[in-house]
């Protein structure tokens, strides 16, 4: 108990007094192995994703697709971030890759497989989990997502059973991109 008790003080104290410019510092790697910096991110609405490929939320690919495809143009980005915390993306990189770009033809950055739960979990999911006081204040499922506004703030998450083709999301979206 007294562990839970002191997690969570640390959990809160990094959602209040975590500063959104800390998302753009974060290094972070492609399926190929290139180094990106959030920073090239900076002023952009960000959709992140955690994906796998053998989920029963994949499909969802197609609607990020087209998400890319609609907003990009005006300042939107989907980030995806391959996960195999819930068993179901074993693939390597390349072949996680490759899925992707058959089945549905992704037309934005996959960043190396890692996971965005536990006390292993990447930065930038330590990132986006502190901006939420949410209870757990972890990943609950594959194609969980949180939308970060143009300052590196994160606005909403929504939970993998909410299509990012949703009216919420979409209205989320038009609305961060207008700000």
């Amino acid at each position: 108990m007294k562990y839970f008790i002191i997690t969570f003080i640390l959990l809160f104290a990094l959602s209040v007094f975590a500063n959104p410019e800390d998302l753009y510092k974060i290094q972070l790697t492609t399926l190929e192995g290139k180094p990106v910096k959030m920073s090239q991110y900076k002023g952009k609405v960000l959709l992140f994703v955690n994906t796998a490929s053998n989920c029963g939320f994949t499909p969802q690919f197609k609607d990020l697709v087209d998400l890319q495809k609609k907003y990009g143009p005006q300042g939107f980005q989907v980030l995806a971030f391959p996960s195999n915390d819930f068993k179901q993306d074993s693939g390597s990189n390349t072949e996680v890759k490759k899925f992707a770009e058959e089945n549905y033809k992704v037309n934005f950055p996959l960043f190396d497989k890692a996971p965005v739960r536990g006390s292993d979990k990447q930065p930038v999911y330590q990132y986006l989990v502190s901006q939420r006081n949410d209870i757990l204040n972890e990943v609950s499922w594959n194609f969980e997502k949180f939308l970060v506004n143009k300052k590196g703030e994160v606005v909403e998450r929504f939970s993998t059973r909410t299509s990012p083709s949703d009216a919420k999301v979409i209205a989320e979206i038009e609305k961060r991109i207008k700000e």
